[in-house]
């Protein structure tokens, strides 16, 4: 009996104490599996930090850019307030040009800041007390530097030698009424420097704008386009410089501006067709003049009197020419009178213009490239400004070359 107790008793023991053991054990994994992943703390949200970017899946419940205005807050074109783009509607946009009733005047400080050494030095020179061969010597460089060119230059020393001579005594006074006068003889005042564009007997005018690429051309016929807007006349622009893509783009723009109609073909199509096409329909708008803007390649003098006589020929299918202008670069100096040759051989040139005559000190090339063609020059161009397209007036242009 007391064998069987002791048994009974070492078996509980031994039962106990593995049931204590599983326990423990099992506390111990438990603890064990859990240290690896505790729970994150609850943190304070950081109201500085930038939101979280959303990962692929995430639904967009919130915006992501928190600032964005609410469609409440956004001001919404209602008629009021028209939008940045569209600031004057298509019509209204339409700009009126500066009045070319005494342009030039106004652009006469321009024109005398870059003329002035020429006015300044002759004025100089004709001051001194004893004008000796040495001194006319000095005086005809000042011309020749000018580009006066060797005829006129040597006309107009002739004319001052002997006035000064009978003048005698010289006030700045007399000397700069004496030095305009000889200069306006030189430059022209008789001419008729009228752009042609009302014949008597039809509508439209026809205009033809001829010119090396890279004198302006195309800008020059934009800009006489404002001016003929300008003195109340209507236009329409033909694009028949086809061979440079951005010509037709540039020309549109400029009429776009003063409300002309541009006539344009494909790149590299015939400028004879669109010179046609513009004319005719100048006549069915009944516009008052067509302004014409022609290719100014110089490869070859044949090539460009192919191309520029057909322009010509075909046009006057509709009615004659009334204005072939040539536009002639004014800081090429004597390098221009080449383009001017060349282009006077191929058509018949009835009037001169001048561009970028502001940004040179050679003025004297009004006086040698009229001599060389022996037509006038009729416009000048003073700048980049859209209104600095000016008649030509021998007195103002005068005035700006001796100043005040």
């Amino acid at each position: 009996m007391d064998t069987g107790r002791v048994m009974e008793t070492v078996i509980l023991a031994v039962v106990i104490a593995v049931v204590v053991l599983g326990v423990l054990g099992g506390l111990v994994v438990g603890s064990r599996r859990k240290k690896p992943l505790p729970p994150p703390p609850p943190a304070a949200p950081d109201i500085t930090a930038p939101p979280a970017e959303p990962h692929v899946g995430d639904e967009a419940e919130t915006p992501r850019d928190e600032a964005r205005r609410t469609i409440e807050e956004v001001d919404l074109p209602d008629g009021s307030a028209p939008p940045v783009t569209e600031e004057l509607p298509a019509a209204a946009g339409i700009e009126i040009p500066e009045p070319t009733a005494g342009r030039l005047v106004r652009l006469r400080a321009r024109l005398s800041r870059s003329q002035n050494a020429l006015g300044k030095g002759l004025l100089t020179l004709l001051s001194r007390e004893h004008l000796d061969d040495d001194t006319w010597e000095e005086i005809e460089d000042i011309l020749l530097t000018a580009d006066v060119g060797v005829a006129p230059t040597q006309e107009l020393v002739d004319g001052l030698r002997e006035r000064v001579k009978v003048l005698g005594t010289r006030t700045p006074d007399e000397l700069r009424g004496l030095l305009r006068e000889e200069l306006l003889k030189l430059v022209g005042t008789e001419v008729d420097r009228t752009v042609r564009t009302e014949p008597d007997d039809r509508k439209p005018g026809i205009v033809m704008v001829v010119g090396v690429n890279g004198t302006g051309k195309t800008t020059t016929t934009g800009k006489l386009a404002r001016v003929l807007v300008a003195d109340g006349r209507t236009v329409v622009l033909g694009a028949a410089d086809t061979f440079r893509a951005a010509a037709a783009d540039q020309l549109q723009t400029w009429g776009e501006r003063v409300g002309a109609h541009t006539v344009r073909g494909p790149e590299g199509g015939d400028p004879a067709s669109v010179a046609f096409d513009a004319v005719k329909e100048g006549k069915e708008m009944g516009v008052d003049v067509v302004l014409i803007d022609t290719a100014g390649r110089l490869h070859t003098k044949t090539g460009l009197m192919d191309e520029l006589g057909k322009v010509k020929r075909v046009v006057e299918k509709h009615a004659p020419l009334d204005e072939v202008l040539l536009v002639l670069d004014a800081t090429t100096g004597q390098n221009g009178l080449v383009q001017a040759r060349v282009f006077a051989e191929v058509v018949d040139i009835t009037g001169i213009v001048l561009t970028k005559l502001d940004g040179t000190a050679k003025g004297g090339i009004v006086v040698a490239v009229q001599r060389e063609l022996g037509v006038p020059v009729k416009l000048i161009g003073l700048g980049e400004g859209a209104d600095d397209l000016a008649p030509f007036e021998p007195e103002a242009f005068v005035d700006a070359l001796i100043g005040e």
